[in-house]
């Protein structure tokens, strides 16, 4: 199958991007800079994210829809105002997760993200689920730009007048050259940050206006680490369908009103997890000296037991030291529990610790 390439993809290769296949689509790793410098310069001013391989599904209905979406979910979603955002979960039957999406309220309907790798299964699941009653448009004509870091609602608001007055997981339509573009105030970087949804055909112009106003492009490599140090989760690494929310520590991003009435898709199972507890759960792992740990990376105890396994792992340039995540045995997932990671054949000490490893500088506003 021919790899697919996003609307950006010239613009990369312009500014020496180096790429790989990532769900099916040529991506940026990293630029020139390396992927240090990028982390680095998105913590300090703003990045650009072309995370356009991502899927932008709409779906168009009356009051019926939510009533259907809620049996789906397990958000609270006819008390979500419009043009808010929430973070939730498609799952199966035993609160195994397909997917880890964000859902924004519109008008007439909801805008779904969804990994890129899980989207053409995510949009056949939800046919089926909402047995084709409602208008659904899995939107191959849009781009999806992030630009996170401190310095990015001054540059965007340059662009577009407004943007500032958004707060934390809330968007709105806005113009940009008499075209209507969405953004919503929002990321995967542990900073403040914001993801425009644009035509194809602008999509380029639009990146240029943010170099020139000082934001540079940067690459998937800097994203996992700015996400990995900000504790947030992986879509095939922290999350799949052998896993469930509470396992992976999410409980908080499951509406406590609908797990009362627990008439969700998996809300069998996480009302009994929630009750009687879980056998393993993701922790933050931060290994004492300077060795990485990387996924399938075994975890042990001080009495050689088995205990879990790393899920990611890398260096984070923002806290100058290694981190990872991992799930172990419940009975070991205390923070400062000491553990040790085998990698290369030798045990190297490590602590199970809180997360973020990086403190999140989101800007917080009214719900």
């Amino acid at each position: 199958m021919e790899t697919k390439k996003t609307s950006l993809y010239k613009l990369h290769q312009n500014s020496k991007a180096k790429f790989v296949e990532f769900a099916g689509y040529q991506m940026p790793i990293q630029y020139s800079d390396g992927i240090v410098e990028e982390h680095k310069f998105t913590r300090n001013c703003s990045g650009i994210f072309d995370v356009s391989h991502m899927g932008q599904l709409f779906i168009y209905g009356d009051d019926n829809l939510i009533d259907d979406l809620e049996k789906i979910f397990p958000l609270d979603l006819k008390n979500l105002k419009l043009n808010h955002s929430k973070y939730s979960f498609l799952m199966n039957d035993d609160a195994g997760i397909y997917d880890d999406l964000i859902i924004t309220k519109i008008d007439n309907g909801f805008l779904i993200v969804l990994n890129a790798a899980c989207k053409e299964n995510d949009y056949k699941i939800l046919s089926e689920l909402l047995n084709g009653k409602y208008k659904m448009v899995l939107d191959e004509k849009r781009s999806l730009i992030a630009i996170q870091g401190p310095k990015s609602v001054q540059i965007l608001n340059d662009i577009i007048d407004g943007v500032r007055d958004l707060s934390f997981m809330s968007g709105n339509w806005f113009l940009f050259e008499e075209q209507k573009i969405y953004i919503t105030r929002s990321g995967y970087t542990g900073e403040d940050g914001f993801e425009i949804s644009i035509s194809n055909e602008k999509a380029e112009s639009f990146t240029k206006k943010l170099i020139e106003k000082g934001a540079k492009l940067i690459g998937l490599g800097a994203r996992d680490t700015l996400r990995l140090e900000a504790g947030l989760c992986l879509y095939g690494h922290e999350l799949d369908k052998n896993k469930t929310p509470v396992e992976a520590n999410l409980k908080w991003a499951i509406s406590k009103e609908r797990i009362s009435k627990g008439n969700f898709i998996g809300s069998e199972r996480i009302n009994k997890q929630l009750n009687d507890g879980v056998s393993k759960i993701r922790v933050g792992i931060k290994p004492e000296g300077r060795v990485i740990a990387r996924e399938k990376t075994k975890i042990y105890n001080q009495s050689d037991l088995h205990i879990g396994e790393i899920t990611s792992g890398t260096f984070g340039p923002s806290v100058n030291g290694p981190v990872a995540m991992g799930y172990v045995e419940n009975e070991f997932s205390k923070k400062d529990t000491k553990v040790f990671l085998e990698v290369r054949g030798k045990r190297h000490p490590a602590n199970i610790c809180g997360l973020p490893f990086y403190k999140k500088s989101y800007v917080k506003g009214a719900n």
